[in-house]
């Protein structure tokens, strides 16, 4: 075949067979790009009009894409808000992990959760602050927005479940205390966002507000009436 020799049973037939991988990592790169303008394209567009008032057609047409390739990028524009906070996730679960291993687990939840929060506020790590705010935001006021971030962190609550049983050393399977540790983070996180939507915040950091959540968890699990601690 054009005077090129293959090893018997082999057989050239397009460009692709004969290098496959540049063409791959082409394709991928502009999914990659696309992606990343859909989301810039929608957080500039939440952060304009409003999440509720944003619509996946919008979104589309500022990429100057259809709403179908939208569609196979993201499930729905609740999910664009999830790729940040699944980044979010991500380093949070790296920060847990190197924790000290002397530290309570309740203890080392609070520092690495706080400590992210913190990194994302002031665009330590990568994270846009401006953006990390705008999510801040809708968490507050959509709640379509709150509920799939709900969602998520029920899907995610078992690898952080993981974590804290490797911390303990215990077999999650047979010891519920990694679980209901886990489950704790997670009502952390939501409680500050339902906190700060009521008004009762001192302040209005995120990080912050998280901490605090976190002191009332750790002063709940230890409080003990007048009338017990009078008993002994």
């Amino acid at each position: 075949m054009n005077g090129v020799r293959y090893p018997s049973g082999m057989e050239a037939t397009t460009v692709h067979d004969i290098c496959p991988a540049p063409m791959a990592g082409r394709r991928e790169r502009k999914k990659q790009r696309t992606r990343e303008a859909l989301v810039d394209a929608a957080f500039r567009l939440f952060q304009e009009k409003g999440f509720d008032a944003t619509t996946v057609e919008e979104i589309a047409d500022e990429v100057d894409v259809s709403s179908r390739t939208f569609f196979r990028y993201f499930a729905s524009k609740e999910d664009v808000v999830l790729t940040f906070q699944e980044e979010q996730f991500t380093t949070m679960l790296e920060a847990l992990s190197s924790r000290p291993a002397a530290e309570p687990v309740l203890t080392a939840l609070r520092n690495a959760a706080v400590s992210v929060i913190r990194a994302c506020e002031n665009g330590q790590y990568g994270f846009d602050p401006e953006r990390f705010g705008c999510i801040q935001q809708m968490m507050e006021s959509s709640p379509a927005v709150f509920g799939r971030s709900l969602e998520h962190g029920q899907k995610k609550q078992s690898e952080i479940t993981r974590i804290i049983a490797e911390r303990m050393g215990v077999d999650p399977a047979a010891d519920l205390r990694p679980h209901v540790m886990a489950g704790l983070a997670n009502c952390a996180f939501h409680s500050a966002f339902e906190v700060l939507a009521a008004g009762v915040a001192k302040t209005d950091r995120f990080s912050e507000v998280v901490d605090e959540v976190f002191a009332v968890m750790e002063d709940g699990l230890a409080y003990r009436s007048e009338e017990e601690t009078a008993a002994g």
